[in-house]
């Protein structure tokens, strides 16, 4: 469904991705790690093809995916409903003077009735507890119910890959599971970058870890990842810091 062939992407001062090759079947349930600056979201954007690589191939169900292919219109238009993408912070992504119509904006870009709009505007805004806030203006939200809104707004697509980044960076414990339900639920391919060791094993089956070289240092099985502390060391996870009371040095993951 998804492969990349030795791409590389480099900002003006520093290299971000370097040599990354992968697959990613169809239902895969896929986990991101890495050090913060790792290359993690660069890699999201990539396959969400708001950035190209810079050398190298990226392939979306066998087709090349550059600036050439996004600008036929049928592809761009099925690429673009099917790999969505959540960011980090849900701030750049809400625009919209109410929570309904940023619900619904996607659906009226694509051209459906307004009654299918509404059918499943009101669907997800009671999957996601939105349903108070239909009439709020989102910029009024909290962080956390906002980062719901915007997962809300791309699922409303009923998408094949979904890219998350940091999901659960602004949600409590509680809605932290929620969402760790409701992604086993969905049938879509998923792809979640996260720097918390504790969730990985809950959000996915399959680990790709990016090192401090921007190389990816391990693709397999996340248990298998931990049994290896060496693995934790090379991607730079564990830190070495000493204990006040004792005095001692231990390492810790991050």
């Amino acid at each position: 469904m998804i492969e990349l062939i030795d791409v590389y992407y480099h900002y003006e001062n520093h290299i971000a991705l370097r040599g990354i090759n992968l697959k990613i079947e169809e239902g895969e349930r896929v986990v991101l790690l890495g050090i913060n600056g790792s290359g993690k979201s660069t890699l999201l954007k990539i396959l969400n093809a708001l950035i190209f690589p810079q050398k190298g191939s990226y392939l979306y169900r066998g087709k090349r995916v550059e600036e050439k292919t996004l600008k036929e219109r049928d592809f761009r238009k099925t690429f673009r409903r099917e790999v969505v993408l959540l960011f980090q912070n849900p701030e750049v992504m809400i625009f919209n003077p109410t929570v309904y119509d940023e619900l619904a904006f996607s659906l009226r870009q694509l051209g459906l009735e307004e009654k299918v709009i509404r059918d499943k505007v009101l669907y997800w805004a009671d999957k996601f507890g939105l349903t108070p806030y239909l009439q709020r203006p989102p910029f009024e939200l909290s962080t956390g119910i906002k980062q719901k809104l915007c997962l809300a707004c791309l699922l409303v697509l009923e998408p094949k890959v979904l890219l998350l980044d940091e999901p659960t960076a602004h949600l409590d414990p509680r809605t932290t599971g929620w969402f760790v339900d409701l992604l086993w639920e969905l049938s879509c391919t998923t792809v979640v970058s996260t720097h918390n060791l504790s969730l990985a094993n809950e959000l996915g089956s399959r680990l790709l870890v990016l090192g401090e070289d921007h190389t990816l240092v391990y693709d397999g099985k996340i248990e298998e990842f931990f049994k290896d502390k060496g693995n934790l060391i090379r991607a730079g996870l564990l830190h070495r810091h000493k204990h006040r009371s004792t005095g001692d040095w231990h390492l810790h993951s991050l």
